[in-house]
């Protein structure tokens, strides 16, 4: 076996990112009801969910959830989706990823460590809520 990947798999899952990354949801979820891995990663180990997350696409959060992605996924430096959420200021997906299980105490920094750096005490008080 070969460790250079193939140009069209590399492609296919390019494509997928940027899906997530848009917010094109309905694409998004056929490549994923097609066999597309839910918790597909890039080289970074940014998940699709991350991906939403991070670009504001709450709808697009809530259709990989849906099909059994990983709420609590964190990439390569520690970080998760809510915690990305947080920092972006994104509150539909925060609430979104809450509702699909997300742990606010997950990852480095983690969504409460992430709340308190910036002094959103709502989402403290939203967090300590569950």
């Amino acid at each position: 076996m070969s460790d250079i990947p193939d140009p069209e798999v590399v492609d296919l899952a390019s494509k997928i990112f940027d899906l997530a990354r848009h917010g094109d949801t309905e694409a998004l979820a056929a490549y994923v009801d097609a066999g597309a891995p839910a918790n597909l990663t890039n080289d970074k180990g940014d998940s699709l969910v991350m991906l939403a997350a991070y670009h504001g696409h709450a709808s697009t959060v809530e259709a990989l959830l849906a099909r059994g992605a990983d709420p609590n996924a964190a990439n390569d430096r520690g970080q998760t989706p809510l915690a990305g959420a947080v920092f972006k200021g994104e509150d539909a997906v925060i609430r979104a990823l809450l509702a699909g299980g997300a742990n606010p105490e997950a990852g480095t920094p983690s969504a409460v460590d992430t709340a308190r750096m910036f002094g959103k005490t709502d989402l403290l008080e939203l967090f300590g809520s569950r």
